[in-house]
């Protein structure tokens, strides 16, 4: 990168619009474009599906802070996932997914994919033998990583899964959405594509629903472009311009929620009430050495077990105040949630199911001691 990543949030793809020169990009609300001659769209825009000024500015955002050549919006993380697994994938090839994945990346394999004839087999992503293990020779066509993971916290190793995959000539797909572009790049480290959802750091205000792949090969980039046209879950310019104006405070953002989720992780770590505590920023966290080798920093999501097992796990999030009881993440509110019982429900009864005494926590950027004083009295 030729500019430092604040920078590239607030101007890459961002240049005073030409004809009136608005320093912000205009939100082109608009679903056809009138062409110069048949056959000539202007400047290529035709229909806001296949094209829109508003999103090309996200898009060439996203893949400069994430350093790829192609960077592509889409209307959810989901319909990012779907898009870039039906551009890779075709039935009868295979998978290798987190075995604590994010609930709607595992029902998405689980309940769609499957069907479409899609296998996948769980592995614990931050052992690269246990990975190398569930490979299939011949039909394994994607190693899956998050990293960290949703909601266990766990830490891959990306470049060591990136050797991993191209050994199996498979490509390998981390989803970035817990770290953000500005904690982690993991291009950088030999990832293939980066998976978002834009929806939770990127657009940072819990106001707009959005999705992103990046990638790394400006072949694939083109192919999953083309699919991103064809299959049509694209995102508005509304949308677009909202998680666009979302980014140019990601930087600050991040490092706020960093700030106030160390000290909340430390002070959970010695709570009578606290049987453990999961954040890749502990000393004591498994994955510690390997996040501080790939990210920045550790992050704004925390997750623990509640020492009174899963009732007690419930009724911390029923007592808190300030951390609203919600799912989704990465606001600059903070959220608290059962995910057993929220948003991996989905995972009940499989490999994939988390244990019923775990809290999420995501953690937003209020004052850190009001924080604290809503955790003390919600425990108990």
């Amino acid at each position: 990168m030729s500019h430092g990543f604040e920078t590239l949030a607030i101007h890459a793809g961002q240049d005073p619009e030409a004809r009136t020169g608005a320093v912000i990009p205009p939100i082109y609300q608009t679903s056809t474009y009138a062409q110069d001659a048949v056959g000539a769209p202007r400047q290529g825009y035709e229909y806001s599906r296949s094209g829109n000024p508003t999103r090309d500015a996200l898009q060439e955002c996203l893949a400069a802070l994430e350093g790829g050549p192609v960077g592509l919006a889409f209307a959810s993380g989901l319909a990012a996932e779907d898009a870039l697994l039906r551009t890779v994938c075709k039935p009868g090839d295979h998978v290798v997914i987190p075995d604590d994945a994010y609930g709607g990346t595992y029902r998405l394999f689980a309940k769609v994919a499957e069907r479409w004839g899609l296998e996948y087999t769980p592995a614990k992503v931050s052992d690269p033998d246990a990975v190398r293990a569930a490979i299939r020779p011949g039909a394994t066509r994607i190693i899956w990583v998050e990293t960290p993971t949703n909601p266990l916290l766990g830490i891959a190793d990306i470049a060591a899964l990136a050797a991993v995959a191209h050994e199996a000539d498979a490509l390998l797909v981390v989803d970035n959405t817990f770290a953000s572009p500005y904690l982690q790049q993991p291009i950088a480290f030999g990832a293939d594509v980066v998976v978002h959802s834009t929806t939770k750091y990127i657009g940072g205000h819990s106001d707009v629903v959005g999705g992103a792949l990046v990638a790394a090969d400006r072949a694939l980039g083109e192919e999953l472009r083309y699919h991103q046209n064809a299959m049509g879950a694209v995102n508005g310019p509304f949308d677009a311009w909202l998680t666009l104006r979302g980014i140019k405070t990601l930087g600050v953002r991040m490092d706020r929620h960093c700030d106030n989720a160390e000290r909340i992780a430390a002070y959970l770590d010695g709570h009578a009430r606290v049987a453990q505590v999961l954040y890749p920023g502990l000393p004591a966290h498994p994955g510690h050495e390997v996040a501080a080798k790939q990210m920045r920093r550790f992050g704004g999501m925390i997750s623990f077990r509640a020492a009174g097992g899963e009732e007690h796990a419930v009724e911390i999030c029923n007592r808190a105040k300030l951390f609203v009881l919600a799912e989704s993440l990465g606001g600059v509110e903070s959220l608290i949630e059962h995910p057993g019982r929220m948003t991996h429900a989905s995972a009940a009864g499989s490999p994939l199911e988390v244990p019923g005494d775990l809290v999420r926590l995501s953690v937003g950027i209020e004052t850190v001691d009001d924080l604290l004083a809503d955790l003390e009295q919600a425990l108990g």
